[in-house]
Formats: C-alpha cells, sequence, structure tokens
C-alpha cells in the first residue's frame, strides 16, 4: 500500500522509480499482469483502509456538479507513485441543504459494475495519447478506488459536510508537469499540478496484486462542408473515410473529375505522416448482394490506391487495397444517411507528426452575452470557454439557463444526427465549424470495444434529469473536439440556439 507516514514504504518508492516503465496505451485492456515480485493480498478487493487523509490542503481544482449544482468536487491530492501511478483524492462537499447521494454519480458508466458503491468514474485525461484513463481492476473487484461500503463512508454526504474519496489510475505519458482530471460529474479539471511525493493517506498498491489497466482510446471524428470525407483521429492513426458518391458515379469503379481535388487533400496528409505502409479499404452499403458489392468495392479501393500512388511525393510509401463489401458498416443501413456514409473508402496510416504545440488558452465568445434558445424556449446559452489541450484536442464549456418562471425540460442537447451510434444519450448535439479550413469537428466519442461513448456530459442513468432545469436554473456543460491548430475563428452551433463566433488564441 501507498503511506506517507511509512518510512519502509518511502524507501521502496524511491528505489522503485528508477526502473518503471510507462503504462500501457492501447485501445482495448491488456490482460491482468502482476507488476510486483510482492506476494498478492489475501483478500481480492484492495487492501489497507482505502482511505485519504481527511486533513488534506487546499483544493488543486474544482468543479460543480452539472446535475447537481450542491455538489462540489475538489481535487486535493494528485501525486505520482513510482513514475506510472497516479493517486488522485478528491474532497466531495454538500453546499446545499438536503442530503446528497454520491456514489450513482461518480460511477463509470463505461463498464458494468454490479451495485453502486465505487467512485470508479474518477480518472485523467492523457490529452497527448488520446486516452482516457480510469482507476485500475483488481481480481475480485471493479476498481482500486474509494468503495462505499469498505471504507465506511456514507451513501449521502449531510449538508455542509465533506468527504474524502480516492482512485489509483495509469500515470499520463510523457511524465508530465500536469493533468485534466475527469469525473462524469462535472467538466474535466485542466492543470492541475501532479506532485511526485507520496501522497497524504493509505493506498492500495496496483504492483502488490493482479490489475487491470482501463484505459479508453479517445477518438475525434470531423468532416468536409462538402461530405467527400471524414476523419477520425484517435492519436495513433487518421481514418479517412472518403464518400463514393462523391468519388465514383453509381455503380462504377471510374474517379469522377471532383475526385482528384478531394485525393489531393489525403495524399497531403500522406506525405506529412511518417507511415510506411497505407491501407484503402472500399466499402458497400446493404442495398445489394455480396456478388456485387465485394467486386466493386475491391475495384473502387485499387482505384484510389492507384491516384494516391500518383499524388504522393514521400518515398518509402507502400499501399495495400482490399474490398470489404457491405461487411463492415459504420452506421445504421437502415437510415438513408447511414446508407450514403456506408458508401466509402477508407484510407488508414499514422498520424502526421504533431507539430509545436500551442500554448494553452481560452477563447471566448466574441459576443459575450448570452443567447436565447429558438422557437420560443424559455432558455440562453452562453458559452465559456474554448482552451486547448495537448494534442491537438479542445475542451469547449457553456453554460445553459432558464430564464423562465417555471420549472422546464431542455430535451435538445441530445438529438444528434441519425446516422451517429452512442450508447447513451449524451450532450453530442453540438459542432464547431471552421470556416477556413471547411471542415467541421464532432464531439469525441470514448471507444470501448465496438461501442461509442460521447466525451462530453453524460445525460443517460442517474444523470437523465440534467435536462430539467428550475426557474433561474444554470448548468454548466462540455464536449472534447479536435481543435486545428490553424484556425483563427470557429463557429460553435449548439442544439437549438444560434451560431456564435469564437476567437482563438
Amino acid at each position: 500500500m501507498f503511506s506517507r507516514n511509512h518510512a519502509m514504504a518511502a524507501a521502496m518508492l524511491a528505489l522503485a522509480v528508477a526502473g518503471c516503465g510507462m503504462p500501457p496505451q492501447r485501445e482495448t485492456p491488456p490482460p491482468p499482469t502482476s507488476a510486483s515480485s510482492s506476494p498478492p493480498p489475501s483478500s481480492a478487493t484492495p487492501t489497507g483502509s482505502g482511505s485519504p487523509a481527511q486533513d488534506v490542503g487546499p483544493a488543486l481544482a474544482e468543479a460543480r456538479s452539472t446535475l447537481t449544482e450542491d455538489f462540489k468536487l475538489e481535487v486535493v491530492g494528485l501525486n505520482r507513485v513510482k513514475g506510472k501511478h497516479l493517486v488522485v483524492q478528491l474532497r466531495l462537499s454538500n453546499t446545499g441543504k438536503k442530503d446528497l447521494p454520491w456514489t450513482g454519480e461518480l460511477g463509470d458508466h463505461t463498464r458494468p459494475l454490479g451495485q453502486i458503491r465505487w467512485a470508479s468514474g474518477i480518472g485523467v485525461l492523457d490529452a497527448a495519447a488520446h486516452t482516457w484513463l480510469l482507476p485500475y481492476r483488481p481480481d475480485g473487484s471493479p476498481c482500486l478506488c474509494s468503495d462505499q461500503e469498505r471504507d465506511d463512508l456514507p451513501y449521502a454526504i449531510p449538508p455542509g459536510e465533506s468527504i474524502t474519496v480516492y482512485a489509483v489510475v495509469p500515470a499520463p505519458s510523457g511524465n508530465p508537469a500536469t493533468a485534466t482530471v475527469v469525473t462524469p460529474v462535472a467538466p474535466p479539471m485542466p492543470d492541475v499540478p501532479i506532485s511526485d511525493e507520496p501522497p497524504a493517506g493509505d493506498f492500495p498498491d496496483p504492483d502488490a496484486q493482479h490489475v487491470m489497466p482501463i484505459v479508453r482510446r479517445i477518438v475525434t471524428p470531423s468532416e468536409s462542408l462538402d461530405k467527400a470525407d471524414e476523419i477520425a483521429d484517435n492519436g495513433t492513426d487518421l481514418q479517412v473515410n472518403l464518400s463514393s458518391d462523391v468519388l465514383f458515379a453509381i455503380d462504377k469503379a471510374t474517379l469522377t473529375g471532383k475526385a482528384r481535388a478531394v485525393l489531393a487533400r489525403t495524399a497531403k496528409l500522406i506525405d506529412a505522416s511518417p507511415a510506411a505502409v497505407v491501407r484503402v479499404e472500399g466499402h458497400a452499403d446493404a442495398t445489394g448482394n455480396h456478388a456485387i458489392n465485394d467486386p466493386l468495392s475491391e475495384r473502387r479501393a485499387q482505384a484510389v490506391q492507384r491516384e494516391l500512388e500518383s499524388l504522393v511525393t514521400r518515398d518509402g510509401v507502400r499501399f495495400q487495397a482490399r474490398g470489404y463489401g457491405s461487411r463492415r458498416p459504420l452506421y445504421d443501413n437502415g437510415t438513408e444517411e447511414g446508407r450514403r456514409r456506408n458508401r466509402r473508402v477508407t484510407v488508414t496510416f499514422a498520424k502526421p507528426q504533431e507539430r509545436q504545440e500551442p500554448a494553452a488558452d481560452t477563447a471566448q465568445t466574441s459576443e459575450p452575452a448570452a443567447v436565447k434558445a429558438g422557437d420560443g424556449q424559455p432558455f440562453s446559452m452562453k458559452v465559456t470557454g474554448l482552451r486547448r489541450l495537448p494534442g491537438g484536442l479542445g475542451l469547449l464549456t457553456y453554460t445553459i439557463t432558464n430564464e423562465g418562471s417555471a420549472e422546464t425540460w431542455y430535451n435538445d442537447l441530445h438529438q444528434a444526427q441519425d446516422w451517429e451510434s452512442y450508447i447513451y444519450q449524451a450532450a453530442s448535439n453540438v459542432r464547431l465549424t471552421d470556416p477556413a479550413g471547411r471542415r467541421r469537428y464532432l464531439p469525441g466519442r470514448l471507444q470501448v470495444g465496438k461501442d461509442l461513448y460521447c466525451a462530453c456530459t453524460d445525460l443517460s442513468g442517474v444523470r437523465s434529469s440534467t435536462e430539467k432545469y428550475a426557474p433561474g436554473q444554470t448548468r454548466t456543460f462540455w464536449d472534447l473536439f479536435a481543435l486545428p491548430d490553424e484556425a483563427a475563428t470557429l463557429q460553435v452551433e449548439i442544439a437549438t440556439f444560434p451560431r456564435l463566433d469564437l476567437s482563438v488564441g
């Protein structure tokens, strides 16, 4: 276990720092491993008191729950241990007048938990690696984190009181000085300083037992305004989906006149990439049979390969072309828009090298006054920030206020287009547009196998009443996006509110 007051533990930590490695960064968790020769604890659940020090210092960052404005979260500890783990400590406070249950709000909705008793949704954003790092999963327990029953924590926080909870997660890559702390409850908290001192309290050691890292890959999608392509960036590879409706005539495999300009954009990305191999895959919708779709998708992939080979100027690039027919749809073939997007040629290659990261900043609306919703709804919206993060990511935050005199629901934040597919309802009806670059950016996605979760405010489960507002009530929402480096101005569209212009930089 980790303990600030245990001299032997501190000495072991100092010895271990020199030989530690980076936590795995992968799309799916690796098999459980034992990272230490120490014998595993006798219990399957985390050992030790598992309790943070209750006299922790001042807050390093704070946020308010989107669902319950009286629920205040403060980061009171962020400690790197052995160079490869982080201990995150949060102080949860009830500033209201009624008891405040906390376990349901802090649970991780991307994995099955059974009973609602763990602080399993506490984690950190590894923006540079495009990953969302959640608490380790030990044998016999869903989470290396606070357990309401085991740690004798109250189910509900009384008015005016606080409790402190913890989570042990993989450390972000690159040994950063700060991290963005994430929870399911409130917007992410960027630039929280990381300490390399032992944490204040007594915590389970992931190296003393078999644990599985829980790592969610972040995929950031964008699309050209002419609907010719959409790009998914997972931090490692770019997947460029080129519309077959733009590249080819119906049932043909001969490139159209417009295709060369579209493919030239993709060739430019390949030239900037370190990729030695570029995969070109043809896909069809489900309206035809395999006898038609398979050879057509193959011929289309080969046509795109030949054109890219003539456009790419960098040496040492090898292309692989293959057709998959209708076997690998990205979207629902039951809608016209889904079928259109499934008719594609996908070009996949290593992500181009990152340029010098711009300094972190916040972009405010050029019109700071709140804007009203359409259709006579009594709601106003205000963008409160667009913050640059490492890895080409951006964090958008905004508030929505009920300006009326009665309790009212606002249900338009999750009304995304019919081809988007998420496991749960979320604040996904948000778009950033770069007019100069002619691209539109969609909220990021947390990928868990074939399932997608929006990297944005959750509006499902215990948080389904987030869309219900009392008179005068304001709620804060967030979305994670890719953020173009060179954009001076971006436009934001949020649900039914008028479009706003944002100045970047």
